[in-house]
């Protein structure tokens, strides 16, 4: 069972075990000001930073890692990108190193009028030294296409990509949680299931160990269990907690709606021609490269 509680992020990474965790991820408060926030500034969230990034350091196993989704804090239309803040901070732990700035990319959002309308956000995917866990095959995602082949050399006529899918890049198009969307609860800032189990699957062994400190509505611990992972957070909110333990309690009755990684945005009409695998591919040898 997942352990959960009501506490703030500094005080429950104290209580975790050294080098107990595989992979924390989480989104931390914006300093927006919202009733789950208590910081209102950039300065704010610059020290309250500083102060974990010791403790996140310390739970997180050697080859772990450490993925921190953040957005952009925006007063008055100026906007402030939290993720080069987050590197500067994170940075200063010589152990952590960055592997990717992963742009999460969604549909829908507030409209602006005097800016472009905000409809990305990143994640800061850093690891705990040199040599980490990584499965890109649980991964990958389909061919765009499929039936490509070697045009020239000893390959030609081949098929050219990978027969397991190609790697998802670092730009993932994933519906953010909305009005309609079927995983929406109260909380106002609510993590896709979707986008945390990408993470999951790639980043954290099987049976390992996934953390998050902000965890609000318990999306992140939602991800974990399906994939088969343990799972351990909190946050500061009682609500919120509250939220997680029903959401929880459903995925364990198998009744939670939540939208999976696999579901395609978009499904083309019968009517429309869908590029399938190439046969001779379940015949093929995979040599150990990615071939897209």
């Amino acid at each position: 069972m997942p352990r959960i509680s009501v506490s703030d992020a500094g005080a429950f990474l104290s209580l975790c075990e050294a080098e107990s965790i595989d992979l924390i991820v989480s989104s931390p408060p914006y300093c927006m000001g919202r009733e789950y926030d208590r910081s209102g500034t950039v300065p704010d969230f610059v020290k309250a930073h500083e102060e974990i990034l010791p403790e996140i350091v310390r739970v997180t196993k050697p080859g772990g890692s450490i993925c921190w989704q953040v957005g952009h804090h925006v007063r008055d239309g100026v906007a402030v990108p939290l993720d080069a803040i987050v590197y500067g901070i994170f940075s200063q732990a010589p152990v952590l190193k960055l592997r990717n700035r992963i742009v999460w990319t969604f549909g829908h959002g507030a409209h602006c009028r005097n800016r472009f309308s905000g409809r990305h956000e990143t994640i800061l995917w850093f690891t705990k030294g040199d040599s980490y866990f990584f499965d890109l095959d649980a991964v990958r995602v389909a061919q765009k296409y499929p039936g490509k082949r070697y045009y020239k050399g000893s390959k030609r006529g081949q098929p050219s990509g990978n027969p397991h899918g190609k790697n998802p890049g670092d730009v993932w198009d994933i519906p953010n949680v909305k009005a309609n969307h079927v995983e929406k609860t109260e909380h106002p800032c609510q993590f896709p299931v979707a986008l945390v189990q990408r993470l999951v699957k790639a980043l954290c062994p099987s049976g390992g160990v996934v953390a998050d400190p902000y965890m609000g509505s318990g999306s992140s611990a939602v991800a974990a269990l399906i994939e088969g992972r343990h799972f351990v957070g909190c946050d500061s909110s009682v609500k919120y907690i509250a939220v997680a333990r029903d959401r929880l309690t459903k995925l364990g009755a198998g009744t939670l709606k939540f939208r999976d990684i696999d579901q395609p945005i978009y499904v083309p009409q019968s009517t429309q021609s869908v590029a399938r695998r190439p046969d001779q591919w379940a015949l093929q040898v995979d040599d150990g490269h990615d071939h897209g």
